[in-house]
């Protein structure tokens, strides 16, 4: 039998050829897909237990889905002026998305647009901004988280109480919220807050401003603090003046100095945030962004009013000391 070389040797070239690629195809490996940079500007670092717990939220977020992450912020909460400093180094550094906690709801927004305009993608955490530019934001709903507040003080006052109100950052989005939804809490009873005082988030300032208050309007009998240090603060100005249980205090945030405040009395409730799952939710939302999912343009926190009747719940105990490893 007669065989055809040429018919043969197109068989070997053919087979040879079929080798390769199954030999190439084997060989080759996936490219290495580098990880999402993200960088997470905060209003401050602090030892303040929101903002540390905020901010371990956006780690273990990081750490869980391969994140680089990168986290800054000014020294004080209210200097919007170095937080866009920051801003524009971010920017120049091209991440793949920033996840910010304005520290102004108006001067923080052109940089804001800055970053959108950069093809960067952006993401708010905690606060607002008067325009928007963001792709979600996740935050309490601090009308909502005012309300509650308002609503519980309204059925501690007296028919002559006098009502202090000790905020934080003015023109911030979260004070101007918080302040809203107490009076939309009071309702008719809004008239009787006398003073409305901000201490910049600042222990110390609003340790003073309450002494001020309480010299200025003796008959204040009610005070309402809208975040951890204006709370503390007035509240260690009352417990020092020897005034603690003579005047009802309803506070915002769960710091253990907060917690032990409301155990001992010095406290009758307080609104409590859920810092550590509003910085996860952060960095997780933006990675799905990133993957290309649709995400909600809002996303609520959550907020819960805390009393001594219902703080040793077991939902509540959970909300007052959440666990990190989650």
């Amino acid at each position: 039998m007669k065989i055809n070389k040429k018919k043969l040797l197109s068989a070997i070239f053919l087979l040879l050829a079929v080798s390769v690629v199954l030999l190439l195809a084997f060989m080759r490996k996936e490219p290495k897909k580098e990880p999402y940079s993200i960088i997470f500007i905060s209003k401050i670092i602090d030892d303040s237990d929101f903002w540390t717990q905020l901010i371990d939220g956006t780690k273990a977020a990081a750490q869980e889905y391969g994140v680089e992450l990168s986290v800054r912020a000014p020294e004080a909460e209210d200097d919007y002026e170095m937080q866009n400093i920051l801003i524009e180094q971010a920017i120049s550094e091209h991440p793949d998305a920033i996840v910010l906690t304005p520290a102004s709801y108006t001067e923080t927004t052109p940089l804001a647009r800055k970053i959108v305009d950069s093809g960067i993608r952006l993401l708010l955490l905690d606060s607002e901004i008067n325009e928007d530019v963001e792709e979600c934001i996740i935050s309490t709903d601090n009308i909502k988280a005012g309300q509650l507040q308002g609503s519980y003080v309204r059925e501690i006052l007296k028919p002559d109480s006098q009502i202090a109100v000790i905020a934080h950052v003015k023109n911030s989005s979260t004070a101007i919220e918080r302040e809203k939804g107490l009076r939309e809490g009071l309702g008719e009873e809004q008239g009787k807050i006398a003073d409305v005082v901000f201490c910049d988030s600042n222990y110390d300032k609003a340790y003073q401003l309450m002494l001020g208050v309480l010299e200025k309007h003796p008959d204040v009998d009610v005070v309402v603090g809208l975040n951890e240090y204006s709370a503390v603060g007035a509240a260690r100005a009352i417990v020092d003046k020897g005034l603690a249980g003579e005047i009802s205090f309803v506070g915002f945030d769960s710091s253990l100095e907060e917690i032990k405040m409301l155990e001992a009395g010095i406290f009758q409730g307080m609104v409590i945030q859920n810092p550590f799952k509003m910085g996860y939710l952060g960095v997780e939302t933006a990675v799905k962004v990133l993957n290309g999912e649709k995400v909600p343009r809002e996303i609520d926190s959550g907020s819960v009013l805390i009393t001594r009747d219902n703080m040793y719940l077991d939902e509540n105990q959970e909300m007052l000391f959440p666990f990190k490893g989650e």
